[in-house]
């Protein structure tokens, strides 16, 4: 997808005004930006239509060459650079059309705003090896994964959510009806060639991940796959590396609210007294940033769920921190939550009418 974006939004410098605004009217609902290079297809410049416009009023002629217009003063990338800091930067600035340099300053690959709003370095285990009993009798057929919300199988929302911030290492864990999940990933999804890895025996909520090989070092995004959110992955990333995190959980707020006077004791004695009170938690969300090495140690064919994962590694001194979510969470765990995400669903299709 990105080397169709790149052949279409590079332009030689010595082309005419002209024959920018030739290709500009190209973009139809794209990005309307050229990328000049140089006889050696080094990027020399960026070119829109504002550019084009300005250089025509301040006396250059159609038949001008694009370097009279062009903007010399781009925003660019370093091919193998992760700085995803650097481009959420560029994004709020405004930028869609973000070039990728090489060392010599030709153009590698270009990163189209509009279709990926970044690019997080990781990949990511959807874990879809459940049987979903709670929501039987809809998953006595059908692995809930892939039970429909407004017309979409529940896990292509997560598919689609990873490759909008550059993953595209996805690997799906199977087991309960997993050849319907094979079947369905034989093709790709949201432009992703989405692998399957099926459990042998049951492994708990994290223990497929022993059967992948983990780069070190690195970090990888592991989660439900029947969860409906809108967590913003490259805020729990940025906070991930800036934590230092070994583990970083994605965490729903959660109150509890006492319809009683609660008693603080002492022996025998009260010694305050709390009208209703109410207690505020953070609760696991199912979804997990953990460094590769840390992946690396859960022994291999042992259930193991992430709990236990979790608490090892505090009992071990590792760094575990949470990461809040601030939008849409549903674990699509029985049939009010079904119900209530596909009214979400279709309020927010009607709402992008």
């Amino acid at each position: 997808m990105e080397h169709v974006t790149l052949n279409r939004h590079i332009i030689p410098q010595s082309d005419t005004l002209l024959d920018a605004l030739h290709r500009l009217n190209e973009f139809s609902g794209q990005v309307m930006t050229l990328l000049a290079v140089d006889t050696d297809m080094r990027l020399t410049g960026t070119l829109t239509d504002g550019d084009v416009r300005r250089a025509l009023i301040n006396g250059s002629q159609l038949t001008s060459p694009i370097s009279e217009a062009m903007h010399r003063d781009f925003r660019y990338m370093e091919a193998g650079c992760h700085d995803v800091a650097k481009l959420s930067g560029f994004r709020r600035a405004g930028y869609m059309l973000i070039p990728v340099l090489d060392s010599d300053g030709t153009i590698s690959s270009v990163i189209d705003m509009t279709r990926t709003s970044t690019r997080l370095p990781m990949s990511a285990i959807l874990m879809a090896g459940g049987k979903g009993e709670r929501l039987r009798p809809l998953t006595l057929t059908t692995p809930k994964p892939l039970l429909e919300i407004d017309g979409k199988p529940i896990i292509d929302y997560n598919v689609e959510a990873l490759a909008a911030v550059g993953i595209t290492d996805i690997t799906v864990t199977t087991r309960y009806l997993a050849h319907m999940l094979h079947s369905h990933f034989s093709q790709p999804v949201a432009g992703i060639k989405v692998k399957c890895l099926e459990e042998s025996q049951p492994l708990g909520t994290i223990g497929a991940v022993s059967m992948l090989e983990h780069k070190c070092p690195g970090t990888t995004l592991v989660m439900n796959a029947d969860l409906l959110t809108d967590i913003s992955f490259e805020d729990m990333y940025l906070r991930h590396i800036a934590e230092k995190a070994d583990i970083t959980v994605a965490s729903l707020p959660y109150s509890i609210s006492v319809p009683y006077a609660i008693l603080a004791t002492e022996g025998a004695t009260v010694t305050a007294l709390e009208e209703k009170p109410t207690y505020s938690y953070y609760a696991n969300a199912g979804i997990y940033m953990i460094s590769n090495s840390l992946l690396a140690s859960i022994p291999e064919g042992r259930r193991t769920d992430a709990t236990d994962l979790i608490e090892d590694a505090i009992k071990a001194g590792k760094r575990v921190v949470y990461f809040p979510i601030n939008g849409t969470w549903i674990d699509i765990g029985s049939p009010a939550d079904f119900r209530h995400a596909q009214e979400l669903m279709r309020h927010a299709r009607n709402l992008r009418k």
